[in-house]
């Protein structure tokens, strides 16, 4: 009777080890799908508005471009397109409210650059050589703002460039009167930071030379090697300007993500570790119980160390196994969510989330990697004294 009771005991336990292995590699690779959606998400808005490749002045904020130099450019394979770009920190005003936020002196190129002609929700995008103006929806609702309103005028005021105290606060700004044909939203940040004008009517607010600009923005092709892109721009400019790609270019964005998916995948990784532990403990249980068995292959000629080995394969096989079937379960619930958008953030936006073999390998590892160590400890309770 206590034998039998014993045994159920150890079933019990052995069976909640298991249990908890599969709801363990399920959580974690839900989770995992779960953030890298939420990563996919988060960086899309970058992916709209930031381009391949940006090319910026190592010293000061502008620097020129020549023509030779611009023929050079289009040689560079790898490069599809590119755009001229001035950025400029200045002041709005509109109906006596003020708004602080940068321009962005775009060129005819720069929708083949940018996506960011699809987060237009209101309006066009600006003409060539017009003082038409795009707004961001944030800037657009701190100034109560709306289009081709002829009865208020939008003022942008550019400091001019000079040395000395500013005598005559009228002449220390370069003024022009904007027309805002359009309003774009892609996050809070990007919508209350940019209003997009033509490069030409920036160039002569900031007093800039024809060829000078703040930056280049690049369309690189796919299956161009980055590296060599790079390469080539440093040799056209001699040296004089940074390269920076999409990732470099939200650097704290990747930094804060990263950060996060790792304490998110430690924190679930201990939960396993402390699942583990059960399985350890019906594992030495089961060698407790059946130590008389174990005397008797030992005393046939079995080694401890191949009586070991039967509890590590035991312990693995368990682990292994269950991990599979909770990556399975794990998969179907990420596959529905992405197809049937069963949880909703909001009425129109499902809870992201991105079926990825990267996942599944990382799961699968960290099980068999967890559960073999465990399995190992397990094990090395039987010893010769045991087994004496």
């Amino acid at each position: 009777m206590r034998t039998s009771s014993k045994s159920t005991a150890i079933n019990i336990i052995s069976g909640i080890a298991s249990f908890g292995i599969i709801a363990g590699a399920m959580a974690l690779f839900v989770v995992l799908s779960v953030f890298s959606g939420l990563k996919d998400f988060s960086l899309s808005f970058a992916n709209d508005f930031d381009p391949d490749l940006k090319v910026m002045p190592k010293k000061g904020k502008s620097f020129l471009i020549t023509e030779t130099q611009k023929s050079q450019l289009q040689k560079i394979e790898g490069i599809k397109f590119y755009s001229k770009i001035i950025e400029e920190k200045v002041l709005f005003v509109y109906k006596g409210k003020e708004q602080v936020a940068m321009i962005k002196g775009v060129d005819n190129q720069y929708n083949l650059v940018n996506n960011i002609q699809k987060s237009l929700y209101q309006g066009d995008w600006v003409a060539p050589q017009t003082p038409q103006v795009v707004v961001g929806n944030g800037i657009s609702h701190k100034l109560s703002m709306g289009l081709f309103d002829l009865n208020n005028t939008f003022e942008i005021f550019v400091p001019r460039p000079g040395k000395g105290a500013i005598t005559n606060p009228e002449s220390a700004f370069n003024k022009s009167n904007l027309i805002p044909v359009g309003i774009y939203a892609i996050n809070d940040e990007l919508d209350s930071k940019y209003v997009f004008a033509d490069i030409q009517l920036i160039q002569e607010l900031l007093s800039y030379k024809p060829n000078q600009i703040s930056a280049l923005e690049i369309k690189t092709d796919s299956l161009a090697s980055e590296d060599a892109i790079i390469s080539g721009i440093q040799k056209v400019f001699g040296n004089q300007v940074t390269v920076k790609n999409r990732a470099q270019l939200n650097d704290s964005l990747h930094k804060m993500l990263n950060t996060e998916n790792t304490a998110i995948y430690l924190i679930f990784t201990l939960v396993i570790i402390m699942t583990l532990f059960t399985l350890a403990g019906a594992i030495i249980m089961i060698i407790l119980d059946k130590k008389d068995n174990l005397r008797t292959l030992y005393n046939l000629g079995n080694t401890v160390r191949d009586i070991r080995r039967i509890f590590l394969l035991q312990g693995t096989l368990v682990t292994l196994l269950g991990g599979i079937i909770g990556i399975g379960l794990g998969m179907v619930l990420v596959l529905i969510q992405q197809h049937f958008k069963l949880v909703m953030i909001t009425e129109s936006l499902a809870y992201p989330v991105r079926f990825s073999m990267e996942n599944c390998t990382i799961v699968f590892l960290t099980i068999a990697v967890l559960g073999c160590v465990a399995s190992y400890i397990a094990s090395s309770s039987v010893n010769k004294k045991l087994l004496d």
